[in-house]
Formats: C-alpha cells, sequence, structure tokens
C-alpha cells in the first residue's frame, strides 16, 4: 500500500470499451471515479483504495465477498446511514461514503 492508503495494483479491472456514464463518488473524503450502474462495492473495488472494514467482534479486515447481499462483509455508510451493504446499493452522483470500522454507532 501506498502512504496514502491505495494499494499499489488492483486485481479489479474494467472491461474495455465500457462506455458508461461516470459519476463521482467521495470514499473517506476522496473523490474517485465510477461507473453509472456500479454497486457501492464494484466501484470500491475497482477503485484500487484500501477499502477493508473492521468487523465488530474480532477487528478483522474484511472485503466484500459475495456481491449478492449474504455475507454482509461490504458493510458501509452511505450519506450518513450506516450497516448499508455496498454490494446492494448501486452508486449516485456525489454520494458519500465511509468504510464500516467496528459497530456501528446508535443514530447513525
Amino acid at each position: 500500500m501506498t502512504a496514502r492508503g491505495a494499494m499499489e495494483t488492483t486485481m479489479f479491472k474494467r472491461a474495455e470499451g465500457d462506455a458508461r456514464a461516470s459519476v463521482t463518488i467521495h470514499v473517506e473524503g476522496r473523490a474517485i471515479t465510477a461507473r453509472e450502474g456500479d454497486t457501492v462495492s464494484a466501484a470500491l473495488l475497482a477503485s484500487g483504495l484500501d477499502v477493508r472494514r473492521a468487523t465488530a467482534v474480532s477487528g478483522a479486515k474484511r472485503l466484500p465477498y459475495c456481491m449478492m447481499g449474504v455475507c454482509f462483509d461490504c458493510l458501509v455508510t452511505i450519506d450518513g446511514v450506516g450497516n448499508r451493504q455496498g454490494c446492494l446499493v448501486p452508486v449516485a452522483e456525489g454520494m458519500q461514503i465511509e468504510i464500516q470500522k467496528g459497530k456501528r454507532e446508535i443514530g447513525k
């Protein structure tokens, strides 16, 4: 990883010829480009950012895994609402995303 928290490389690459419109989302305050129709998890994985969340019980680092809403390893805070499954939420222009670290605070 680099000092800025981005992975040196990512194994997730966009298909050539992907002509979908770009949208800008903000992850931990950093603007990244996603594609219209991407889920939050797909956009995060494609970004190359270190998007591992910390589990509530052990603090173990996790990445989105099943990409279909079963495993809950993709929990993020979206526009101030915690415990959102990033694999089920499509990106939207200007969306604010925070990687969930541990348990969600009550009321957030």
